[in-house]
């Protein structure tokens, strides 16, 4: 899926729009036994509780592609012939109506994830008339060209708040309030079938994770019965250390800081060119980048073969190898921070035998927040 087919999908989670009549539950304990079932209509419901709900199903639907959104991708056999498949296909073409098939699912779901405390497993199923679009992407609100039916899966969390004093305006008096369990913003989920090209695709699932440093492996691995990707930040991480091992000496600050304004420069691009596919970048294209940087052509080739090593030869997202909103230049004792634009202000020199980084200032100095003047030359 790429960035407009998930918002078509988002806008979906309002009254107004929303096919959804009802939401099933599981409430799990934190001994990892069902406490109870429920399916609750949200017709008999206040508008402020129905969107209070869907609210909290659409967060499933939020993030950025390749970080906390990040497509499952079964393969033909799985397609074919296989029990998880099988049951989302049956879930889905339910409705949610059968309780068999929704138990099963939640055992499933209970038996794969690892979640600390009770949780709350939040079912939803959607039947989208799409719209058909012309050829120059206007919407035609009179035709429809495909039904869309797919479920919705988030898996929140269940905290227990704290006892508290509170006021009772009816009585006015100041009174206790008890502990109570409020359910969090979801911790994982994911929507089934995909919304490719506007309608769906069985083959693929679209994977949702709260966290870029834990996407749940366990869960994607014991749900879907797929390998599951590396998590964004360890993406990140991993690279550094894929161009420390494979640059070596010529992993200098002026080459790392010519490959982050590249990067930076091919994110912007891509953002004005509002192009809705996800950008990635390959071995290839960060190889040619090292190669402008001045990098030996010896060292970018090792460069390419760590990489692959590292990532199974796959594009990976330009956002999750770099930080496009700041460079952080850091020594014992010191951190600098700057825009990316302004990271031509720095520099390193040795003086004398001594290591220093130079930053050229443009306009008014603080120094915890006072506005100060340089020394004069030769000032004590």
């Amino acid at each position: 899926m790429n960035e407009k087919e998930i918002a078509e999908i988002r806008r979906r989670f309002n009254p107004e729009r929303s096919n959804i009549t009802a939401v099933h539950g599981c409430y799990v304990s934190a001994q990892g036994e069902i406490v109870s079932q429920f399916g609750q209509s949200l017709g008999g419901m206040a508008q402020e509780e129905t969107e209070s709900i869907l609210s909290v199903l659409k967060r499933t639907l939020s993030g950025t592609l390749g970080r906390q959104l990040n497509d499952i991708v079964f393969d033909t056999r799985q397609v074919v012939d296989s029990e998880e498949h099988r049951l989302l296909m049956a879930l889905r073409d339910s409705g949610l109506k059968d309780e068999g098939l929704t138990e099963a699912f939640y055992r499933r779901v209970m038996e794969s994830v690892s979640m600390e405390g009770p949780y709350l497993i939040l079912l939803a199923h959607d039947k989208y008339d799409v719209p058909y679009k012309a050829s120059d992407g206007a919407p035609n609100p009179d035709g429809s060209c495909d039904v869309f039916t797919y479920v919705l899966c988030s898996i929140c969390p269940v905290k227990e708040t704290k006892p508290a004093l509170r006021y009772d305006v009816p009585g006015s008096v100041i009174c206790s309030r008890d502990a109570d369990w409020l359910i969090s913003p979801p911790e994982l989920g994911f929507m089934f079938p995909a919304f490719d090209d506007r309608s769906a695709n069985i083959y693929n699932a679209l994977y949702y994770t709260k966290k870029t440093d834990d996407n749940h492996p366990e869960f994607v691995e014991g749900f879907f019965k797929v390998e599951p990707s590396m998590p964004a930040d360890m993406q990140k991480e991993t690279f550094k250390e894929v161009l420390a091992e494979s640059l070596e000496e010529e992993c200098s600050y002026s080459v790392v800081q010519e490959l982050q304004g590249r990067l930076t420069e091919l994110v912007e691009e891509h953002k004005a060119s509002k192009n809705p596919e996800p950008l990635t970048v390959s071995k290839n294209t960060l190889g040619h980048m090292l190669e402008d940087c001045g990098v030996a052509p010896e060292k970018t080739e090792a460069f390419k073969e760590k990489f692959d090593e590292a990532f199974d030869g796959g594009a990976l997202s330009p956002g999750n190898l770099i930080n496009t909103k700041e460079m952080v230049i850091e020594a014992p004792g010191v951190t600098i921070k700057l825009e990316p634009d302004y990271g031509d202000l720095v520099e390193t020199k040795i003086v004398d035998g001594r290591r220093y980084i130079m930053v050229r200032v443009e306009g008014d100095i603080e120094f915890n927040g006072l506005n100060v003047q340089f020394d004069s030359p030769g000032a004590v």
